[in-house]
C-alpha cells in the first residue's frame, strides 16, 4: 500500500465530515448488509474524536486475541514462501507503515509496479489498492501479497503452501493463539484464518492522534504558518479539501453507518506519454482492470494522514518531496520533457477538469506543508500496540 498528495481532482466534498463526496471517474456502491460493528467483549475501538465506527465483516468479528495474532503474523517472515519476508518488510511502523521506496521489493527480489500503501485507517477504505475497484475488503486484499505471481510478494503457492503452514503448526505458541482467536473450530490453524487475523490487525490500526487532531479538541495550538496552511487547505484557493476533506483526509470512505459509498479514482495529469493520455504500462491505473479509455491514469486519492513521513509520493513514487507535490498540483499536472515517459500531463485528455493551475506563492506552499506536517500521528509511529512483537 502507499501514498498520494493534495489533489483538487474531484467535485466538492463536505469538509471534515463523515459524508463522502462523489468525485471524478469513480462509482457508487451500497454498503453490504453483512457489514456491522461486530466485536466481542474483549474489543475496544478506542475511537479518536470525530471518527466513525468502522464496518466489520459478519464472518470476521473483532477480538483482541485475533488482533494480537494478526500482529504476530504481520511481522513473521515465516509467512513467505522462502521464509525471508513478512508483511512488515514493506510496511515500516516508523514510516506510517510504508517503506520509503518508490516501489517495493518482493521476497524473490521482484519489484512491484507501485509503492507500498499505508495501512492505518484502512478500516475506512471501501477499496484497498491504488487502482483496483474490485478489491473491497481487507481479507480479499490480503490474498494479493500472499499468493500473487505478478509480481511475487510473499510468494506462497501450491508448491510451498503446506510447508509454510507447517512452520506455524509446529510452533506450540501459534497453535494456542489460533485456538484462542478462533474458538470452537476443529482445525483453526489454516490460511483462511491467517488472512482473517492479519485483516483484523490492519482493521484495528487506527490513526487519529496528530497535533491537528489535538488542535480540533482544543488540546493544542497551531503556529501562524500552520493556521495559514489550514485555511488554504480547506479553502477554495488551494482546494486540497475537495479530495482530502473527510476525517481521514481522503475521498473514499466507508464506515458502519454508511449507506451509499462513492469510490472515485482520479487522473491528475502525472503522465501523457503519447500525447493521447497514455500512462506507462503496466501501471495505467483503473484502466488495467476495466480497459476503458476514461479510466486511463485513474488512481485512488490517498489519505494525507502521516503524509510527512511517507515520501516518495504518487503511485509510483515519482515525486520525491511534498515541495515537488505542491509544485505539481500548482502547475495543473506535470510536463516531462525528456526520458521514456516524456509528455505533457497538463494536456492529458483524461485529466480531471478541476486539475488546473493554482496560483500559490512560495510562502503559501510553505504554509501548506507546515499544515500537512501537523497530520503526523507520533503515537502510530511508536506505539507498542502496533510494533514488532518479536523485538
Amino acid at each position: 500500500m502507499k501514498r498520494h498528495a493534495p489533489a483538487r481532482a474531484c467535485a466538492a466534498a463536505l469538509l471534515a465530515s463523515l459524508v463522502l463526496a462523489g468525485c471524478g471517474g469513480g462509482g457508487t456502491s451500497t454498503t453490504d448488509t453483512s457489514l456491522a460493528t461486530n466485536t466481542d467483549a474483549s474489543w475496544n475501538w478506542n475511537l479518536p474524536v470525530n471518527f466513525a465506527t468502522p464496518a466489520v465483516p459478519a464472518d470476521n468479528p473483532m477480538s483482541e486475541e485475533k488482533f494480537q495474532l494478526g500482529r504476530r503474523l504481520f511481522y513473521d517472515t515465516r509467512l513467505s514462501g522462502n521464509g525471508t519476508q513478512a508483511c512488515a518488510s514493506c510496511h515500516f511502523q516508523n514510516l506510517a507503515f510504508t517503506d520509503g521506496k518508490a516501489v517495493s521489493t518482493g521476497s524473490t527480489g521482484q519489484l512491484t509496479a507501485r509503492g507500498a500503501m499505508p495501512i492505518a485507517n484502512s478500516a475506512y477504505h471501501p477499496t484497498l489498492t491504488w487502482a483496483n475497484p474490485t478489491l473491497t475488503s481487507l481479507e480479499k486484499q490480503m490474498e494479493v501479497p500472499l499468493y500473487g505471481t505478478n509480481p511475487v510478494e510473499l510468494g506462497i503457492n501450491d508448491g510451498n503452501k503446506a510447508a509454510v503452514l507447517q512452520r506455524f503448526q509446529a510452533d506450540s505458541d501459534y497453535v494456542g493463539r489460533f485456538a484462542r482467536a478462533f474458538p470452537g473450530e476443529a482445525a483453526p490453524l489454516n490460511f483462511t484464518n491467517v488472512i482473517k487475523a492479519i485483516a483484523t490487525f490492519e482493521r484495528g490500526m487506527l490513526s487519529g492522534d496528530s497535533r491537528y487532531d489535538r488542535y480540533q479538541k482544543g488540546q493544542a495550538t497551531l503556529s501562524a504558518a500552520e493556521e495559514r496552511g489550514r485555511t488554504l487547505f480547506f479553502g477554495e484557493k488551494a482546494e486540497c479539501f475537495h479530495c482530502h476533506g473527510s476525517f481521514n483526509f481522503n475521498d473514499q470512505l466507508r464506515h458502519a453507518g454508511s449507506r451509499e459509498v462513492e469510490t472515485p479514482f482520479h487522473n491528475t495529469g502525472l503522465y501523457n506519454i503519447d500525447g493521447k493520455g497514455a500512462y506507462p504500462s503496466p501501471n495505467r491505473g483503473v484502466f488495467e482492470i476495466t480497459g476503458k479509455a476514461e479510466d486511463m491514469g485513474a488512481f485512488r486519492a490517498q489519505s494525507l494522514r502521516n503524509v510527512a513521513v511517507t515520501a516518495p509520493y504518487m503511485h509510483d513514487g515519482s515525486l520525491a518531496s511534498l515541495e515537488e507535490v505542491l509544485d505539481f498540483y500548482a502547475a495543473g499536472g506535470r510536463n516531462l520533457t525528456t526520458g521514456p515517459h516524456a509528455g505533457d500531463g497538463r494536456a492529458n485528455p483524461y485529466k480531471s477538469d478541476l486539475i488546473s493551475r493554482i496560483d500559490l506563492n512560495a510562502q503559501e506552499k510553505a504554509d501548506l506543508i507546515a499544515f500537512l506536517k501537523t497530520l503526523t500521528d507520533e503515537s502510530l509511529l511508536t506505539s507498542s500496540r502496533f510494533a514488532n512483537p518479536f523485538q
